[in-house]
């Protein structure tokens, strides 16, 4: 009896904490607006960055810390099968990131979760 409330209690916080992830990505669409937040030691782990070798190899200068305060504008989602939704973003200037890539990834439930997006 107790194992099976125990079982129900962890399945019940797992539904919940999927559920309240899709909320943040439900309201997502095409042309929204975000700023990239301040995150300790450019830590980004819901946005996907490009390693220093390839940004370096295509030109690029690598300041992760360049991201800080930017405005972004979400292009395209994606949902994948697991549940969570990936935007691929680009900066509202036209410029690059890094001088070398024009779209980064972002697991967008995942960001807002962590706070590395904030709504504009």
């Amino acid at each position: 009896m107790r194992n099976r409330l125990f079982s129900l209690t962890i399945a019940t916080l797992i539904c919940s904490f999927i559920g309240f992830s899709q909320t943040y990505s439900q309201n997502i669409k095409v042309g929204d607006t975000f700023k990239i937040a301040k995150v300790q030691g450019d830590d980004y782990k819901a946005i996907e960055l490009p390693k220093p070798n390839f940004i370096i190899k295509q030109g690029g200068i690598v300041n992760y810390s360049s991201l800080q305060n930017e405005k972004v504008e979400v292009t395209s989602i994606e949902k994948k099968d697991d549940g969570s939704t990936t935007a691929t973003i680009k900066k509202t200037t036209r410029s690059k990131f890094f001088n070398s890539h024009k779209y980064l990834k972002v697991d967008i439930g995942k960001a807002l979760e962590n706070g590395e997006l904030v709504r504009l």
